[in-house]
Order: C-alpha cells, then structure tokens, then sequence
C-alpha cells in the first residue's frame, strides 16, 4: 500500500510537534496512557447504554508490555478503538482529537455521570512517542467492527493504514524504541523499574488500572531436606501481572472514607517525611473554577529545602493526570514551603499539557489557597501557640522575604503572621505589641542583634526597659527591612533605640546637650583623627546607662544590614558599608579617663580612644580587624 502523507501544511509541522512540543522525552508515557485512559472511558461511557459491550467496569484496563529483545514498548487498552477512517482523522490528521469531539457531545448530552473525564484536548499527545522510538504501530479494532486497523509511521515521512485482524476490541499502540546513542539512552525506556516510576509520577491517578508483568524474587521448596530435616530453598524469579497505579487519588475521595491519618500518611510517604506535619488543609471547591486540594504545612525544614526533590511546593493536577510537579504559579513564594496537590478538571492547558495556556484558572485557585494557608496558620497561631513558634522558627523566613518582595506589596496580607522576641520573654505579633503599649508610649520600640542575648546586653534597651516598655528584639538579617517594608503597626512608628531618638528627653534636656556637643568639639574631633576613618562620628550620649562606649550609626544601612551584605553573593553588595558613628558616655569613668589623658598625655589618649572604639565594635558584635593590635594597646596602658 502506498504511504500517505499527513494532512497538515507541511512534514516541519508534524518535525516541530515531535521536537519542539514537549521539553521532557520521558511525558511520552503519560500522553499514550492517556489516550488509552480516553478509549475506555468512552466505551465506559457507552456501556452505561448498551448493553451489549458485555463489560462491566472491573473489566477495563491499561496493559503495559516491554520486549526487550524486539526493542519494543506496548501500551494496550480494551476500551473504544478505531475503525480504519477513525485512524485517518485521529492519527493522520494532526490536532484533530477524538476526544475533544467526544467530549463536546458528552456536554451536549449534559451527562450526569460525574466520574466520567476526558483528559485528551488536542489531539498531538501521541505523537510524542515519536520523541522515543523511530517507528509507532497502532493496531486497533472499534467496538461493534469485525476488522482492525494497522497503523504505521516512522515519524514525519507519513504513514500506512492496512485493515488487519484483531481479535480483540481496543487498540495496542507498540513503539520501536530508538537506539542509545551517547546523549540519550533510550533503552530505559524499556526497563521495568522505569516504566513503574514513570506510571507513578505522570499516570497513578488514571482511575483505570495499569497493569505490568512485575518480576520478583520468591523462596520455593526444592523438594530436599537439610541436615536437620528441614525443608531445603532457593530463590527463583517469578513474574506476577500487577497493578502499579493508585487509581484512586487520596483527594478525590471523600472524607468520610479518608482519615485524617490517611492523609498524613499518604504526605510522609510522598514527601519521605519523618515529621508529621503541623497542619493539614483539605479544600473542595466549586464554583468558577472547581478544584480539590489536599495540603499540608510541614513540621520541619528538611536541611535540602531549597534543593531538587525536597523543595516545598504544590503539585498540579488536572483529571488525576499529572501536570506540573512544582507549580510555582499557585501560591507566592512565601508560601513556597506548602506542599501538596492540587487537582481541577477547569484548567485551561497548552497544546503539550506541560504548561498552561492561561492562568486566570489558576490565579483564582491560587487566592484561595493562599487565603486558606494564612487562616490555618492564624488559627495554629490562636490554638497552639508553642506549634506555631516552631513553625515560624523554620519557615519564618519564607514570610519576611514575602513582606520585604516587590516593595512590599503583599506586607499587610503576611503581617499578622509573623511573630518577634521581646524582653518580656515571649513571641509576640506586632499587632499584640501594640494592643499591650501603655498610653504613654508613642512608638515601637526595637533593638538589633545576632542574638537575643547580645540583645539584652545592648546599653541603650537599658533606659527602654526602665520606663516600664516593651522591647522588640531583631536576631534576624532580615528583621531590620521587614520593619522597613512594614513602615508602622496601627500608626505606631518604629524606633531604633540604637539609633534613633527615643523621644525622651525635654525640650531643655536637649538645648543642654547641644551645647555639651559645642563645648566638648575640640575634643570629640580628637577621638576622631585618633581612631581614623573606622567612623564618620563621634559624640556624646546619655542612652548608655553603665556602659562607657557605644557603636550606632546614621543613615539606612545599620550595622546589622552591613553584616548581611557583608555575606552576600556580590563584591558589590560586600563593599556597603553603614556610616559608623561612635558615642561616648560622659558620665562614665572611662571617658573622664579619655579626657583627662587628652588635656595632658596626647600618646595616651590616642591610645584610649583606640581602646574604646573597639570596645565599641565588640559590644556590637562585628568583627575586630586586628585583633592583636587590641590587645597590643591594652597592653601598652599598663
């Protein structure tokens, strides 16, 4: 028979589908199932009619034979089948799609049957075997016909159609795998162990059974005795037809026939989690868009979060097939630590089914996901506050990026999630903070640190906590531009009590300490020229209770988002420094020590004002350049 061509513009369209379509070779499996999942449910479909299709619902299944002597991959299924014009149009013609018109007339029909779906759309999906093998047969007989069809290609230069006998109803799609080359080793494809991972990941919530012949190693009596009259065995491989898809997704079943354990254990099993997890949020919607979604906020950060297979993230389905593993397009990444599924009928697709063609479906189901997440962590929050501490001491971080992203565009959505250390020894929201202020608080009050206890130990929270205030205590590089993007809480400003005003101090309080400053100039320009370009200031300051020295600054980089940049990724980012500015207390011994040795020792004083700045520098923790010139001027004052 002469091969006919394919009924489309040109063989570099049929080229590109082949090439072009798909990114991933390996989906080719999840395409032809699908196609065979389609089949049956028509016939399904069509049963529920006619009664002479003489199956029954337990009857239909997907068979999956690999041969690796012929190097060929079969993929069998009992359902509709084609006649030999049904080939022309579904397999010959390029994007015409069996299912899609199936589909259009099951809607005109307006079917009650709700567990019937066709996954196919747009008719290409087949031709995505041609990403594997380098010739496709299909072999397939229409219900109600006594002849089959054979249908064969070897890719773009066109196909045969040949009438052919086949006993059974259905179709048999067998594609000749291509040979391994040094780039690709196709022969994989063929392997057991590949085909059953390939089955669960794209294909295990197909609601027909896909069944292999499984090899396994079992023990069998020899029929010979031991020593000690035992019965003697050996290991012998035997081959078992199993079933290696769900089916059934978890999801999709209803939660009186799903436990709230089931679920934990389908996450732990999916996810390899040790830990359950701190919450669990089962979603079924329906309206413009319909979707069921089962989620869960994991108990712990796994250390390779960021990493591969145990990145967070949503996996989208669409009638039980498998879309997109890690769907970043549902919810932000500040909710990227989320994991779970998501499974719509409504999603509106791309021609390879990879990607979608739109995403207004997908914004819609995205709202209300990130809306349930923050209800389930406001109300962990409200129920169980020692849980939702530990959640927050691993994934908080994912929230603080969400507030600081895009200029803060989503700061009031996350605000009331995030939760700060104060020095009433407890984590509280912003929100709280606030509520608790007495009436003679005007302001946030805040205090920089790597830790909460070097926190504490900071000389200006001392006149804070003195008033009878609350302090927020920041340990996190982060913290300082969270509150930056947050800008107030309820009005309330924030202040710095390391660098800013606290607002305590009279109008007359500060006429005084101006004229301090004017008084003491000479000398504060000599602490200057002495410790050098370290800092672009020094002056006076009552903030430091007992403490004779202080390191603050002046401007938008403090000195704990100089050690952020200082750990970035960039020379540039490296090099930012924040303009230091070093504050003395006139009260303490020490600085009388400094002023007395500068009216009459200048070696001296320099030597002290050194000393000091870097007494500064450790108060605050960052890092002293030369440590051995410290203590070499410690030494000297001996």
């Amino acid at each position: 028979m002469a091969k006919k061509q394919f009924k489309a513009e040109s063989k570099r369209l049929l080229d590109l589908m082949i090439n072009s379509i798909y990114t991933n070779k390996e989906i080719f499996l999840r395409e032809i199932i699908s196609n065979a999942s389609d089949a049956i449910d028509k016939l399904c479909y069509l049963s529920l009619t006619d009664g002479s299709v003489g199956l029954s619902r337990d009857d239909f299944k997907i068979e999956i034979i690999a041969d690796k002597a012929a190097r060929t991959l079969t993929v069998r299924d009992n359902g509709i089948g084609m006649t030999a014009e049904e080939a022309e149009n579904n397999l010959g013609v390029i994007a015409k799609s069996g299912s899609l018109q199936f589909k259009g007339e099951m809607d005109a029909e307006k079917s009650e049957d709700e567990n019937l779906s066709i996954i196919g759309q747009f008719g290409v999906g087949f031709y995505s075997a041609f990403m594997v093998a380098d010739e496709v047969t299909v072999l397939s007989r229409r219900f109600g016909e006594d002849k089959g069809v054979k249908w064969v290609s070897r890719g773009a230069d066109g196909y045969t159609v040949t009438e052919y006998d086949k006993d059974t109803v259905g179709t048999d799609v067998i594609m000749h795998i291509k040979p391994d080359t040094d780039e690709e080793i196709y022969g994989t494809y063929l392997e057991t162990w590949k085909l059953k991972a390939l089955v669960k990941k794209y294909s295990d919530y197909v609601r027909w059974p896909i069944k292999m012949d499984i090899e396994h190693q079992e023990r069998v009596e020899t029929g010979e005795k031991n020593d000690d009259g035992t019965p003697k065995y050996e290991y012998k491989m035997v081959t078992e037809n199993e079933t290696v898809n769900s089916m059934i997704p978890i999801w999709q079943r209803s939660k009186s026939e799903v436990t709230d354990d089931d679920c934990i254990a389908f996450y732990k099993e999916k996810n390899h989690e040790r830990k359950d997890p701190c919450a669990l949020i089962r979603i079924n919607a329906e309206g413009a868009v319909s979707y069921k979604a089962l989620l869960f906020i994991p108990g712990e950060e796994n250390e390779n979060a960021f990493t591969g297979d145990n990145r967070g993230g949503i996996t989208l389905y669409s009638n039980g097939v498998m879309i997109m593993e890690k769907c970043d397009k549902l919810v932000h990444d500040y909710f990227e630590f989320v994991k779970g599924v998501v499974d719509s009928p409504d999603l509106s697709l791309n021609i390879s089914r990879e990607i979608l063609q739109h995403d207004r479906q997908l914004r819609i189901i995205g709202q209300n996901l990130e809306k349930r997440i923050k209800g389930e962590l406001e109300k962990l929050m409200r129920d169980d506050k020692p849980k939702y501490e530990e959640f927050f001491k691993n994934f908080g971080v994912h929230l603080k990026c969400g507030v600081c992203d895009e200029y803060g565009r989503y700061k009031d959505f996350l605000r009331d999630l995030l939760i700060f250390y104060t020095s009433e020894d407890r984590q509280i929201t912003l929100k709280e903070y606030v509520e608790n202020m007495p009436e003679s608080q005007k302001a946030i009050y805040f205090a920089s640190a790597d830790s909460v206890k070097h926190a504490m130990s900071l000389p200006q929270c001392k006149e804070v906590k003195n008033r009878g205030y609350e302090l927020i205590y920041l340990t996190s590089p982060l913290d300082e531009m969270v509150l930056e993007a947050l800008r107030d809480q309820d009005g309330k400003p924030f202040c710095n009590v390391v660098t800013d005003d606290l607002g305590f101090d009279t109008e007359e309080e500060k006429k005084a300490a101006e004229e301090r400053d004017v008084e003491n100039k000479d000398f504060l320009d000599f602490v200057k020229t002495a410790v050098g370009n370290d800092v672009t200031k020094v002056r006076l300051s009552n903030k430091l209770a007992d403490m004779p020295c202080a390191l603050t600054t002046e401007g938008g980089i403090t000195l704990e988002m100089e050690k952020y940049f200082r750990r970035g990724p960039s020379e540039e980012m490296r090099k930012v420094r924040a303009n230091r500015v070093l504050e003395l207390n006139p009260s303490h011994p020490a600085v009388a020590a400094l002023k007395s040795a500068y009216e009459n020792d200048t070696e001296k004083a320099t030597h002290l004002a050194k000393v000091l700045e870097t007494l500064a520098e450790m108060m605050a923790g960052v890092e002293v350049e030369d440590p051995a010139e410290f203590v070499k001027l410690v030494s000297e004052l001996f």
